[in-house]
């Protein structure tokens, strides 16, 4: 078995579509797990991942990069509670985002502290959204350590943590009313519509440029005209006219009304 077919036997047993991945990069993960297992053989591999629940959850984490904390890039953030989010919520009552590639739902908790600080008076949902549903249920469960808290205000702290005895600090539940996590694949399932933010960060990079435009697409028909799409700090669509945007600020997008 070679790598694609590798690849295509992921995508039929488990419904995990790889193609869209760089392949250099993806296949050096890979290859590394598979040292740490001993293993040469894709075959081999491949069914140690089918009978090890354990191993197939390794794998998934390996590749989806499973890594975010709170207000990552804290400038960024500074600028979406400053300068976009005021311009995008005006004269609304109701708020949609999406927060997709949620992994550990930092980022998602995230939002919905600033959106219950900055504007109270909005009834906002947030969808979070990842393809690692072990991810998700740690995201459901809201506990996280210390140092995935750095950036976060004392005031925050205080105001939306608790300090567990375990010396953890789990997320208030006013802000866990807000979101709902569902598993979600970009590559594969259908994208709800409706959003007036999607954040989107550091995970279009793992993807080939033609992966990254079609999702880039999709995003945009799932937004409201005038909405505004949020990538990560590495992250930079060169090509976002004929996508379907204008840029706002740098990693701020927004949708025309009509493509190029």
């Amino acid at each position: 078995m070679d790598f694609q077919e590798f690849k295509e036997a992921i995508y039929k047993k488990k419904g995990i579509n790889l193609s869209g991945y760089k392949e250099k990069q993806l296949k050096r993960r890979i290859e590394s797990l598979m040292n740490t297992y001993g293993l040469k053989d894709f075959r081999e591999f491949l069914q140690a991942l089918l009978k090890d629940k354990a191993k197939w959850e390794t794998f998934l984490d390996k590749v989806t990069i499973n890594v975010s904390e709170f207000f990552r890039n804290p400038e960024i953030f500074e600028k979406l509670e400053r300068d976009v989010l005021p311009k995008l919520v005006e004269g609304k009552r109701r708020f949609k985002i999406w927060s997709a590639a949620c992994s550990n739902g930092a980022e998602p908790y995230s939002l919905a502290i600033i959106m219950e600080e900055r504007f109270p008076a909005v009834q906002y949902k947030i969808t979070a959204t990842d393809i690692d549903e072990n991810i998700l249920n740690a995201a459901k469960q809201g506990v996280y350590e210390e140092r995935l808290i750095k950036n976060v205000s004392p005031q925050r702290l205080k105001k939306y943590f608790k300090l567990e005895p375990s010396g953890l600090y789990s997320i208030a539940p006013e802000l866990k009313k807000h979101i709902t996590f569902k598993r979600h694949d970009l590559l594969v399932d259908r994208y709800d519509t409706d959003f007036d933010l999607i954040v989107c960060r550091n995970v279009n990079i793992y993807f080939t440029r033609e992966t990254q435009d079609k999702i880039y697409r999709n995003m945009n028909r799932s937004l409201k005209v005038g909405g505004v799409l949020f990538v990560g700090a590495t992250e930079n669509i060169m090509n976002y006219r004929e996508l379907g945007f204008d840029k706002l600020y740098h990693w701020f997008y927004i949708k025309k009304d009509h493509l190029s």
